[in-house]
Parts: C-alpha cells; sequence; structure tokens
C-alpha cells in the first residue's frame, strides 16, 4: 500500500513537473526582435532577454515571454492565462509626460493598461504613424506576473490543517509506547539469559511493531481515491492535501457574474437624462434599432472591441451593447483614417438595419480602457463630417461623479436604487463636445474626463443560473454560511442574494456605509436599515425608530462596498469581524479586496471556500483554503480545484467529498493504529514465554489482512446529502480518543484472556504439543511429532526460528480475527459516507479474509498447519476462540455506535460540562447575543470615538470580555 500510494503520488508531482516545465521552457525560446546599438533590430531567443531591452512588436500572433512597457502603438492581447477570460483587451502606449514623477503614478492607478504581462498573447500590434508598436523590458523570469503564478504554484501556501499535526504527535505517543515495549522486551529475555544480539534484535521488532510504517500511506490513500471521484465529477485538483480541508468547510464565498448569474447579459432598456428628470424606459428587450442619438453614440463607441480575422471579438458585454445599435465596426485601413491621427484608429458605421442616422461614420481616435480599479472608460472619437466628441462609460456613481452637476438629476439615487433593486445591471453613460484642434496623441485622462454632461442608464438584465438557488439551499441547509462577493453595483448584489436565498424572506437587510464627510476630517460609519419591497418600488431606508422598535429576534444581513470596506478595515478595524460575522453581500470589490476579506474570514476561525470564474478572482482563489475556479483557463493552475462545469453545482459535491475523505483518514488512521497495537499486544504476550509470531504470520497479517483493508476500506464513496454538522477535525477529539482507548482496551482483555485461560485447560503442555489432540488422530500426529521433534532439538538452527506454541497459536488467531472485526467496526457509512455495504470490493475482501481465518481456526490439514506455524487444539477450544470473538465484536460494535457516534450525548455531555467552541467566531457571536444595542440603527460613528472603545476588538480574541457588556462608542444620530 505504501509503494502505491508513494507511485500515485509520484505519478501526479511528475505530470505536474512536466507541465510546469513545459509552461516555463515554452516561453524561453519565443523568437523576439530587440532594437540594440550594434544594429538596428537583432533577432534572438527570449532566454537572453533582461530588463531594459526595447522589444520590436510585430508579424503574427506572440507569446510575450516577459513583462513589458508599451511606449508606442496599441497592442490587442489575450490575457486568459492571467484573468480566466478569453477577451481581447487593448493596451494603450505609455503616456508622454514631463518625467517629474515616476510612470506608475503618472498614470493615476491604472498602470496595468501599459504594461503587456508575460503569458499573454499579442493578438495584433500597430504602431503610431510610420513608427513600430515597441515595448521596454521591465521584468523577466520569476518577476513577471506568469513566474509569480509558477513560484505560487511550486511553493503554495501552508496548509497548516490539524489533522496531520495530531498525526505527527500520535506517532510520537506510538513510540513512547515502543519505548515501553523495549525496556520490557529486554529485562524479558536478559532474566532469562538470552544472547545480546538476540535480545537487540526481539527489542527492534517491537519498534517496528507499534509504529506502523504503513500509517501515512494509510492517511493519503482515501486522498487518492476521493481525487479520482472529483476528476470523474468534472473537478481536478492540483493540491491533494487541501481535500481534506473541504470537509471543514463551514463559510463559501461566491462570486456574482459568470458564477451565481448567467455570463450573458441582454439589454433591457435605456433611461435617459433630460434636464432635472429621467425620460421614461426606451425597451430594447425587442431587439428594434436604437433610434440615433449621443447616447446611441455612446453605444457605438465606447466599447473595447476589436476586428480580428473579420469577426467581432470582445467583452461579451460590449458586444451585446454593440450588437443592438446594429452598427457595424470595420478595419480603419480601408477609410484611411483622419489625417495626422493614429493608424491604430477603429472605424463605426452604420450597418443596413440602423434608422434615424444622420451621421456616415464614426472614427474612434482615442481610447483609455475599462479598469475595475477606476469603473469606467472613455474614448474620443470623431464623425466622417468632422465633429468631435467624447464618451464615457462605466459604473453610474462613478460616471456621475465625472459630470457637471446641473446635468445629473436630482432622482438619480432613487432611480438608480429603482433598477438595482430589480436585479439589474446598470451602465451610466456620459458626453461632451471635444475641440477638433487638440492632438490626440498626448492626451490626459484627467482632462478628457471632466465636465461631462450625464446622459443616462443603460440597463442589462443578468438571470440566476438555475443551479444556483437549489445549491446555496443545500449549503444554507447544512449549515455553511454562503456570502456574495463581487465587482457589481451594491443595490443590485442584494437584490441578486435575495432572488438566490442567501437573504431569506424576513431578514433585515443594513446598508453600512463608511467613508469621509465634508466638512469633517474622521472618518464615518453610517447604519441604514433596507426594507425589504415590492420589486415595483424595491428596498428603500425604513423608518429606523420603527424598525429599531421591533422585535430584535430578526435575522439581520450586512451588505457594503468595496470602498466601505477598505474605510472600516482601516479607521474601524475594531468593527470589523462584528460586521463580518453577519455580512452577506459585499459589492464594488476590486480583487485586492476580495483577497482581504477572504484572509479576514480566516482570522476568525472560519474555513474559507471561494468560488469564483477566475475573472479578478485569483487572489481570493489563492488565499482561501479551497479555491474553485469555474474557469479552464490557465489561471485556474493557481486554484487548488477548478471545475470543468461551469456553475456552482461544484461546491456541494466538494464538501461530501472532502468530508467523506476526512473521515475516509480517520477511519484508516484508527484501524492502522488498533492493528499495530494489536500485533504489539500479541508478542509482548508472547515475549513472557520467550516466543513471538512466526515470518508466515507475520506476513498474512500484514499483507493478506491489513493491506488489502487499507486499500479497500477507503473505497467507500461520498453521501449525496450534506448533514447540518462537519465531522472531526482533530484526532485527539474526545470520541476519536475514546474509540481507540477502549477499542485498545478491548483487544488486551481478548489476547490476555486467550493467553491465560489456554494455559489453565487439562490438555495444556509447555512440553508436549501432542497433549491436546487425541493420539489415534492422525491428522495432527505429523504436526504434533514435529512440534516434539523440534521442542528436543532446541540447540539446532531449525530449534531457533520454530515458534509453535499453544500460546502462540490462540494468540495469533484471536489479533488476526481481531483485526478483521476492528474492520468493520471502524468502517464508517452515514451521514457522511455512503452506507458500507455498497462498497462490494470492501465486503467481498472481508468475506473472503474471515472465511480464510476461520478456515485456519478450524482446519485439519498437517502440512498448512506445518507452514503456518500452528499447533492442534480441541474443537470447544475454538469454538471458545470464536466465542470470545464474538463477545468482543458485539461490545466494540455497541460501544462505537451506540456511545461514539451518538451526537445528542455528547451534545448533553458539552452541555452539562459547559464547553463551548473556541473558535473566535464562536466567541465573537456569543458576545453579540448578549449585545441588546447590536446591529447599531439609524446612527453615524466617528473614528475620533474609536480610541474610546478599543477593547472592543478583543471580543473574538479575548474569553475575558465574554462575560462583561461590551464598552459603547460614542455615536452622532
Amino acid at each position: 500500500m505504501s509503494l502505491l500510494s508513494v507511485a500515485l503520488t509520484v505519478y501526479d508531482l511528475r505530470m505536474q513537473s512536466v507541465k510546469l516545465h513545459h509552461l516555463v521552457e515554452s516561453h524561453n525560446s519565443v523568437p523576439v526582435k530587440v532594437c540594440r546599438r550594434q544594429a538596428d533590430v537583432q533577432a534572438m531567443e527570449s532566454r537572453h532577454l533582461v530588463p531594459g531591452d526595447l522589444l520590436v512588436l510585430e508579424g503574427g500572433r506572440l507569446m510575450l515571454p516577459c513583462d513589458a512597457i508599451l511606449l508606442s502603438g496599441v497592442c490587442i492581447v489575450n490575457e486568459g492565462m492571467l484573468t480566466g477570460e478569453s477577451i481581447p483587451v487593448t493596451k494603450t502606449s505609455l503616456p508622454r509626460d514631463n518625467g517629474e514623477q515616476p510612470w506608475q503614478a503618472s498614470c493615476a492607478g491604472d498602470h496595468r493598461r501599459h504594461i503587456l504581462f508575460c503569458g499573454t498573447e499579442i493578438i495584433q500590434a500597430k504602431g503610431d504613424g510610420w513608427e513600430q508598436a515597441k515595448a521596454v523590458v521591465l521584468r523577466t523570469g520569476f518577476n513577471t506576473a506568469k513566474g509569480d503564478l509558477v513560484r505560487s504554484i511550486l511553493y503554495p501556501k501552508p496548509m497548516n490543517f490539524r489533522l496531520y499535526r495530531d498525526a505527527i504527535r500520535f506517532l510520537m505517543f506510538l513510540i513512547g509506547i515502543a519505548g515501553i515495549g523495549m525496556v520490557y522486551t529486554v529485562c524479558v529475555f536478559v532474566l532469562n539469559g538470552k544472547e545480546a544480539g538476540e535480545v537487540v534484535k526481539k527489542a527492534l521488532d517491537v519498534v517496528t511493531i507499534a509504529v506502523p510504517p504503513a500509517l501515512p500511506a494509510a492517511l493519503t490513500t482515501g486522498i487518492i481515491y476521493t481525487q479520482r471521484r472529483l476528476k470523474k465529477k468534472g473537478i481536478f485538483c492540483i493540491s491533494p492535501q487541501r481535500i481534506n480541508v473541504c470537509g471543514q468547510l463551514n463559510l463559501v464565498c461566491f462570486d456574482k457574474t459568470g458564477t451565481l448569474t448567467e455570463d450573458g447579459l441582454d439589454l433591457w432598456g435605456l433611461v435617459l437624462a433630460k434636464g432635472q428628470s429621467f425620460q421614461n424606459v426606451c425597451s430594447l428587450a425587442s431587439g428594434s434599432p436604437i433610434p440615433w442619438g449621443l447616447p446611441c453614440g455612446a453605444m457605438v463607441c465606447c466599447h473595447s472591441l476589436v476586428l480580428l480575422e473579420g469577426k467581432i471579438q470582445g467583452d461579451p458585454l460590449d458586444l451585446k451593447m454593440f450588437e443592438a445599435t446594429h452598427w457595424e465596426l470595420e478595419d480603419p485601413k480601408d477609410h484611411g483614417g483622419a489625417a495626422g491621427e493614429l493608424t491604430h484608429t477603429m472605424v463605426v458605421k452604420p450597418g443596413p438595419k440602423a434608422v434615424h442616422v444622420p451621421v456616415e461614420g464614426m472614427v474612434i481616435l482615442h481610447q483609455f480602457p475599462f479598469s475595475s480599479a477606476l469603473q469606467r472608460m472613455s474614448v474620443v472619437v470623431q464623425e466622417f463630417s468632422g465633429g468631435r466628441h467624447v464618451f464615457m462609460k462605466g459604473a453610474p456613481e462613478r460616471v456621475a461623479h465625472f459630470c457637471r452637476p446641473e446635468s445629473v438629476p436630482p432622482t438619480f439615487a432613487s432611480h438608480l436604487q429603482l433598477y438595482a433593486s430589480r436585479g439589474f445591471r446598470i451602465l451610466g453613460l456620459a458626453h461632451k463636445a471635444w475641440p477638433e484642434g487638440v492632438p490626440t496623441t498626448s492626451l490626459v485622462r484627467e482632462e478628457v474626463e471632466s465636465h461631462l454632461t450625464f446622459l443616462g442608464f443603460l440597463v442589462l438584465e443578468n438571470r440566476l443560473k438555475r443551479e444556483t438557488r437549489p445549491v446555496l439551499e443545500e449549503l444554507t441547509a447544512a449549515r455553511i454560511r454562503s456570502v456574495m462577493v463581487t465587482g457589481d453595483n451594491l443595490q443590485t448584489a442584494i437584490t441578486v442574494a435575495r432572488e438566490a436565498g442567501l437573504i431569506l424572506q424576513g431578514s433585515q437587510v443594513i446598508l453600512v456605509e463608511a467613508g469621509t464627510q465634508p466638512g469633517h476630517p474622521a472618518a464615518s460609519v453610517t447604519w441604514k436599515l433596507l426594507e425589504e419591497s415590492s420589486k415595483d418600488t424595491g428596498p428603500g431606508p425604513k423608518d429606523l425608530h420603527s424598525a429599531a422598535s421591533e422585535g430584535g429576534g430578526r435575522p439581520f444581513h450586512f451588505c457594503m462596498s468595496g470602498g466601505s470596506y477598505e474605510v472600516i478595515a482601516q479607521s474601524f478595524s475594531h468593527l470589523l469581524p462584528k460586521l463580518l460575522l453577519n455580512g452577506t453581500v459585499f459589492a464594488r470589490m476590486s480583487p485586492a479586496q476580495k483577497a482581504s476579506l477572504v484572509q479576514e474570514f480566516q482570522k476568525m476561525d472560519y474555513f474559507v471556500g471561494m468560488c469564483g470564474d477566475g475573472a479578478n478572482d485569483c487572489g481570493a482563489l489563492k488565499v482561501a483554503h479551497a479555491g474553485i475556479s469555474l474557469s479552464e483557463q490557465e489561471a485556474s493552475v493557481a486554484s487548488p480545484f477548478t471545475s470543468r462545469t461551469p456553475n456552482v453545482e461544484c461546491v456541494p459535491e466538494l464538501i461530501r467529498q472532502g468530508r467523506a475523505a476526512l473521515v475516509t483518514s480517520f477511519c484508516m488512521f484508527k484501524y492502522m493504529a488498533l492493528y499495530s497495537i494489536i500485533q504489539y499486544l500479541g508478542v509482548l504476550l508472547l515475549y513472557w514465554k520467550l516466543n513471538s509470531f512466526g515470518n508466515y504470520q507475520f506476513l498474512f497479517q500484514d499483507l493478506a489482512i491489513t493491506t488489502l483493508i487499507g486499500m479497500t476500506m477507503s473505497l467507500n464513496g461520498a453521501s449525496p446529502k450534506l448533514v447540518p454538522f462537519r465531522p472531526a477535525a482533530r484526532l485527539t477529539s474526545p470520541p476519536l480518543l475514546l474509540s481507540v482507548v477502549l477499542n485498545i482496551l478491548f483487544s488486551l482483555a481478548l489476547q490476555v484472556c486467550g493467553f491465560v485461560l489456554v494455559q489453565q485447560q487439562p490438555w495444556y503442555s509447555a512440553d508436549n504439543l501432542l497433549s491436546a489432540c487425541s493420539p489415534g488422530n492422525t491428522s495432527h500426529a505429523g504436526a504434533a511429532g514435529n512440534a516434539t521433534r523440534s521442542s528436543n532439538s532446541s540447540g539446532s538452527e531449525e530449534a531457533k526460528d520454530d515458534y509453535r506454541s499453544y500460546e502462540n497459536t490462540t494468540v495469533w488467531l484471536l489479533g488476526t480475527i481481531n483485526c478483521l472485526l476492528v474492520a468493520v467496526v471502524f468502517s464508517k457509512g452515514k451521514p457522511f459516507q455512503q452506507p458500507v455495504h455498497t462498497n462490494y470490493v470492501f465486503v467481498v475482501t472481508l468475506a473472503v479474509q474471515l472465511a480464510v481465518c476461520l478456515f485456519f481456526l478450524f482446519a485439519h490439514l498437517d502440512e498448512l498447519y506445518a507452514r503456518m506455524e500452528l499447533v492442534c487444539t480441541p474443537l470447544v477450544w475454538r469454538i471458545a476462540l470464536l466465542v470470545m470473538l464474538t463477545v468482543t465484536f458485539a461490545l466494540s460494535f455497541t460501544v462505537e455506535e451506540v456511545v461514539i457516534e451518538n451526537r445528542a450525548l455528547w451534545g448533553l455531555l458539552k452541555r452539562g460540562l459547559g464547553y463551548q467552541s473556541s473558535s473566535s467566531y464562536q466567541r465573537l457571536r456569543r458576545a453579540v447575543e448578549r449585545d441588546s444595542a447590536w446591529p447599531p440603527l439609524g446612527r453615524t460613528d466617528f473614528s475620533e470615538s474609536v480610541a474610546l472603545s478599543v477593547g472592543c476588538r478583543e471580543a473574538y480574541t479575548n474569553p475575558v470580555f465574554e462575560s462583561h457588556e461590551e464598552p459603547r462608542s460614542g455615536h452622532h444620530p
């Protein structure tokens, strides 16, 4: 079994090593062109690149072998390896500045749009005018973005799971037991005058018996089988050690778009702003052409779509928006472009189905690509007739920030909340005229994106996946928390959370808003209660005084944006754990904030899973205990688990399999420990008579019994239902320790009884092995005669290796069959695994082994007994042995089922002893339940008062806090 486990592990590591080798080697031999002083352009392999080299980007597709900064031109790249989304991304050249500040600072935090990352595919590269596209090498090797990914695979985050720590401690305990046995052995054999070499050999035998060498392999056998079962379910694992951790997950974070909801978006309508009000909704669901106007101009121009090989490619949202206009995208080389402008412009023209279009077409002169950090994108366009425009598209709140206040209707917030409450995804549109004389080669984003006119909302519909709600209901029934972490609008996320069942009907939704208020230097946090209204009105702020007077027993959920989370983490860190305890929706979260949120949950002793589609989720997938990527792109290599099926059904399946693997590991550990102790006790008993087990007896127990059981016990599959509790996570848990200790005592009593009682039998004789059987019984005469001759020739070499005796036969038969009975007792079925009888291989193996052992017990074959070094005993004694085994099995099985597996009994015992969970989040929950003023409603707290209530932070770190009322922070209504 050890060899099999090692071989499978080595094979998996070898395959992963080969993949990583190919992953790295593929970037070392890429042909590139570099500008050198000795020559204009020099061709070389990418392995010779160093930071500072000037790359020339031209020709067809190229897999970039380094990180580089684009100095001139525009590149269209596929960053699917890093983001998980195989959509073209436009990279623009570094803006020209006076050199007074670093380039990263001059890019306003969005410098990624100028960087070509290692591992991304350059689909198209275009220069400025006659100049070729050029980039400066920034980083190479492990310092690149892809190098960091490979390094994270080679050196993953250590997973300090308690099971393995406890296994080491238990091994130390077994070594201590072996030490006691060594002292006992030395004393017995020295007092009987045995040679020093014989004493040392017998003492060392005790160590190898008490400490099972196959124990580590037994712990990994269940993991290997579970990994294969996951593979059949379409879930691939590159970190098998985390499978057991999945069995302990009690909180799962979900991305929204593409994970809980469909990837594709459908246009629902346009809500245009006119003056100080919004017009009626212009429905887009019918697919009819959109009349020309500035909003239509924003839809046909403000996107990052590209034309590759005659096909429009890009972000699905941009593609859906552009197709609704019935315009067409064309290659600019067919139109020549505007004089003096860049050659990488894009041309859009009205198609045959477009109506009421007074312009012949437009040229996209400059593009500021979309950034998740900035939450917007802008373009500068020119009509064929000469007029120039600036269009912006992005998150409505961000777009409104760059618009003239008089162009934003006063009902902006209420309309945004209305459509967000219905679960729609909303984009804001804005516009302004741009002077024609300004060149587009040196545009400053801050100047372009200023004093805009707000145009209105573009409303898109994003539907839940049909698998989402049943999966979340299953997790809720299993008492596993589900949290939404998304980059979308907060109100949209809250509505989706309600539809998905994350927020149940009747629960309170508390909006937490943190930031800095005008005229107040300190940060503030405000608590608002949202009422659950009909879809026609959407959720809105409730009368907080009446809400506070309602029954406090209603469950509540905190919802906040990424900006509020950042302020709370920095200025209200004492409140963060209490907010996370009931936090359900986190919206407008950046990739870094997602990873930070997962780590904060882990600090509270949650076992956290993260499920995302790979886009902007890589950081959270890496730091979570179990990251599950729904994308099969190369970025998923950084995630421990990848699902081929792009929906959340993989999450409960992974938890079920993880629980089954964890229980299997415990069962195998208990069995291997008991097997070693049974063999250890039997040998020590025989040492008292200067006897031991024969080689074939050891071999039969090790190979025919233990190895086959170890290989088949782990084949039991996972239960199809998640139960509302988790398996034990520690080998030192009281039920497991009690099970091991009691079964050790039962085995000790069984073997001691057999060892002592056989010597009390009237037919027992230490010197004459013929006394047990009738002299006329020729079936045993040969064996008995051989035994007698062996005893009479004790000085010969053969006599030294002859261990036949009544004690040996009795103890070996009891110990061997007891190993089978222990395997039956320790084989678990429900609630975490399928019933034992469904593991047909294991059942058949046990039946065959038991039949062979019973054959040994009742056989009358001289040759077999001689080979196995057994002696004949009366039939009555053999039946007595069977009765002792039956009583021991009944006692062990009853204790295991009635006591060890009785959760109600252990629950009563815990309550009687006053035991409470020591997990940080459980301690914090108990403290919060005693605080009648939590959650706060209708108030604003300022950060100056934090110093007065710094003790609040110890609510989940200091058990003493639990016996006192929580200090109140100062607040202002």
